[in-house]
């Protein structure tokens, strides 16, 4: 699959990422496994070491799917970095039989990776993220909060959205399409987060 030629997100086969980076980001190939740099200054890449058909694939300086913050400071830190860079995540795309109506494991064939990448410095999807940040994370003095931003909403209107000759065959059912922010606080009564009245999703839209 070619990535869409699109400012706002792209979504690449990770055989083709790792063929032809994009810019800022370089490719060591170690025996069969793979080490990926990046520019730290434009990007930020959310994406955990994973096994793939090509070897084992490390992103150097990924924060990894689920960012902890434990201070003030690194909330700021986190949050200032996800509305002014390239956001950059690992999801699957599985393949299910038009008969089925509800989507089980089982019932779904074995996926292909993608990378995807979302420009937060785009005003809209930065007025998303802000936004949904403000809604989900109302204060980080006191509290614990847990927040998944799912991105699931912005690739189906990426599918719907590709020119005919790139189009899937079939629509795709998205995994681990999202990520998490995870506000770690020290107090000591924390009983919305002990009851689980601060864990928030928002959703990404791409228009």
């Amino acid at each position: 699959m070619s990535p869409l030629s699109h400012s706002r997100m792209t979504v690449t086969e990770v055989g083709e990422f790792l063929r032809d980076p994009p810019a800022g980001f370089s490719v060591e190939t170690l025996g069969s496994d793979y080490r990926v740099h990046s520019d730290d200054e434009t990007n930020l890449v959310l994406i955990d070491d994973f096994q793939s058909c090509s070897g084992n694939i490390t992103f150097q300086n990924s924060l990894g799917r689920k960012v902890k913050m434990r201070n003030l400071w690194e909330y700021t830190r986190v949050r200032q970095n996800l509305l002014s860079k390239r956001i950059y995540l690992l999801v699957t795309s599985c393949d299910q039989n038009s008969s089925v109506t509800r989507t089980k494991p089982k019932d779904l064939k074995v996926g292909t990776q993608h990378v995807v990448s979302i420009d937060s410095r785009d005003p809209f999807l930065r007025w998303q993220m802000e936004r949904g940040l403000d809604w989900t994370i109302s204060s980080v003095a006191g509290e614990s909060y847990c927040v998944d931003i799912d991105i699931v909403e912005a690739l189906e209107t990426w599918r719907t959205e590709q020119p005919p000759d790139d189009a899937m065959r079939t629509k795709p059912v998205w995994r681990d399409a999202s990520f998490t922010l995870k506000y770690e606080s020290d107090a000591l009564f924390d009983f919305p987060h002990w009851f689980g009245f601060s864990k928030r999703t928002f959703k990404l839209r791409v228009t």
